[in-house]
């Protein structure tokens, strides 16, 4: 997976799925050193405009959920990008980032589980133990 440097900005004169693929793969690489869990990635081209791409992990707790949340948002703002919405990120269940062309759902396992985003998008539901 290749890796932004820190340094380097999102342009706004490359072509949006240019900017999206950066993005996407920015926060692919967040996600890992965070030590996600179950990583989605959902192509949303042809199947709305609502976005390009879907992401979709776990955290193993709510403070690691809101911690990954913090380490994206910080991720985004050292690459230049800006206007990006963050829900949830306070209670830590379920936090949803929307950065234009990258939309990003973080649980716990157990709140996925009962949400099953992926289902709808007809993606893989992933297998993850949900503590007891």
């Amino acid at each position: 997976m290749a890796r932004l440097k820190e340094s380097k900005t999102i342009s706004s004169h490359l072509r949006k799925s240019d900017t999206s693929e950066e993005l996407l793969s920015l926060f692919e690489s967040c996600l890992d050193d965070d030590k996600a869990q179950s990583v989605t990635v959902i192509d949303l081209a042809g199947k709305s405009t609502i976005a390009d791409h879907m992401i979709i992990a776990s955290g193993t707790s709510s403070r690691q959920v809101s911690a990954m949340a913090d380490h994206l948002v910080e991720k985004m703002g050292t690459a230049g990008v800006k206007g990006a919405t963050v829900d949830g990120k306070d209670k830590g269940d379920w936090v949803l980032i929307d950065a234009g062309s990258i939309i990003v759902h973080l649980f716990r396992p157990e709140v996925r589980s009962f949400y099953n985003l992926e289902k709808l998008w007809g993606a893989p539901t992933p297998e993850f133990a949900i503590p007891a």
